[in-house]
């Protein structure tokens, strides 16, 4: 079965806010907008002012929330990299793409494949419209030519094909000796570099990501900046080190909130701000086994790899004018990102395959009630959680790293996520028929999927 889903501030603040006109936006949305999306790595719920941490400073981007939407139930694919970003640019669960894995939850410099050639992604349909697009920064579903940006739509590739700890340098300074090569950054097809600085990534990426949009000011374009912070190991350039209160992870994501500024301002600069839909996010909650040099998922529950809130529900904030402000409570994902961006480019989704999300053009230019009242939590091919209206069940239960065993729950734990965003208090004994009923759903759900076979889980390349 198929379902489609239903800063505090100064004064300045407030009159920046106000002033965003929702019906020029739509307006002016009869040309092609261009889009962004800026995906961080490993950043948790509760990691920016305008999410509510205390001492990490991020005033662009509490000044983006304020312009624009503030998402506080938005949701990614997965709770790790790999199927995350797959599930972003495809618009798909990694179960219907076999992006994903049991024994190794993401893609690494070993893996023989990565996202299929016959899977269609944001930049390859925009690109049927006429479209320029680039990646520039960590891609991580798939390092073989044959899975790099370039053979999935984009025009530009510039940066890394995986996570930045997947280098046998780092993992040496950490301690550790998991991996026998240098990682990679690539200009195109072509490795310009091997173990770059990484204290130069975040302002790197951000001056070519600027150019990008300087050079093709005159086309519509889509950029994907995808900062490989603050994954470990964290890193920041030498005007972000040691400012931070929060230490060397508030020092990395205060630079992310620096090149948050930098876009705006480049959009602003061009005369594209009032044509240019951004959207920030994080790709999955924070690494929590980490500590300090982790990231928080504030309120919620557990973190990265987890299929509890805090694995799977990240920031968001949509700006753009023809985005109307306002914190938006409803559920969205990063699913719903692909059909939002074709129906505002007037794409048709092609035929002959499901998707997981549904458009949320209504909600940003109208605020309108979301059209998504499920989410599926995924691990692997199995089926953990379910979340329908205000409540989550959960079938299982498992540590969010290592080798901790399965927990299959005879009696389903049931959550009131509005009222218990924590989940701290299983009400399930009170509430057997909603148990029932959401069970039910969620096994009609999941028999209407076919899964495939899991891409991450082939044999490692010699």
């Amino acid at each position: 079965m198929h379902y489609k889903f239903k800063i505090s501030g100064i004064v300045l603040s407030s009159i920046l806010c106000s002033s965003t006109s929702s019906a020029e936006g739509i307006n002016k949305q009869k040309e092609k907008p261009n889009f962004i999306i800026i995906n961080c790595d490993d950043l948790g719920y509760g990691d920016l002012g305008c999410f509510g941490h205390p001492t990490i400073k991020t005033p662009n981007l509490d000044r983006m929330a304020c312009e624009g939407q503030r998402w506080s139930s938005f949701y990614v694919s997965a709770s790790v990299s790999s199927p995350s970003r797959a599930g972003l640019l495809t618009g798909r669960l990694g179960v219907r793409t076999g992006m994903y894995g049991n024994n190794r939850e993401v893609l690494f410099p070993d893996s023989p494949q990565g996202l299929p050639q016959d899977e269609h992604t944001i930049a390859g349909l925009l690109k049927k419209a006429g479209y320029i697009s680039a990646c520039v920064g960590k891609w991580h579903v798939g390092h073989k030519e044959e899975a790099l940006p370039l053979a999935h739509g984009f025009d530009y590739f510039y940066g890394i094909p995986y996570s930045n700890d997947m280098s046998k340098k780092e993992q040496l300074i950490m301690g550790n000796n998991y991996y026998s090569s240098e990682l990679p950054f690539y200009d195109q097809l072509q490795v310009i570099e091997r173990d770059p600085d990484q204290t130069q990534f975040t302002k790197r990426l951000t001056e070519y990501a600027v150019s990008f949009i300087q050079k093709e000011k005159n086309k519509p374009f889509f950029l994907y900046l995808a900062h490989p912070m603050p994954h470990i190991p964290l890193y920041s350039s030498e005007s972000f080190q040691g400012k931070s209160i929060r230490g060397k992870y508030g020092d990395a994501v205060e630079e992310i909130d620096w090149s948050v500024g930098q876009i705006l301002q480049a959009l602003r600069k061009q005369g594209l701000d009032n044509k240019t839909l951004v959207l920030f996010t994080s790709d999955n909650g924070p690494w929590l086994t980490f500590a300090l040099d982790g990231g928080s998922a504030g309120l919620l529950k557990d973190g990265k790899a987890s299929t509890c809130e805090g694995g799977f529900r990240v920031p968001c904030i949509f700006w753009g004018s023809m985005v109307t402000p306002g914190t938006m409570a409803g559920m969205g994902s990063s699913l719903d990102i692909l059909p939002t961006f074709c129906e505002m480019a007037d794409i048709k989704l092609p035929e002959g395959r499901i998707y997981d999300g549904t458009s949320l053009q209504n909600v940003l230019s109208r605020k309108e009630e979301t059209r998504r009242n499920i989410f599926p939590f995924f691990r692997g091919n199995e089926l953990y959680a379910f979340r329908k209206g205000k409540y989550k069940v959960h079938f299982i239960s498992r540590a969010a790293y290592g080798s901790g065993d399965k927990t299959y729950h005879a009696t389903p734990l049931l959550y009131d996520i509005e009222n218990d965003p924590g989940e701290l208090y299983n009400i399930a004994s009170k509430h057997p028929d909603i148990v029932k009923n959401i069970t039910t759903e969620a096994q009609e759900y999941l028999s209407g999927i076919q899964i495939k076979n899991s891409i991450f889980d082939l044999p490692a390349e010699k």
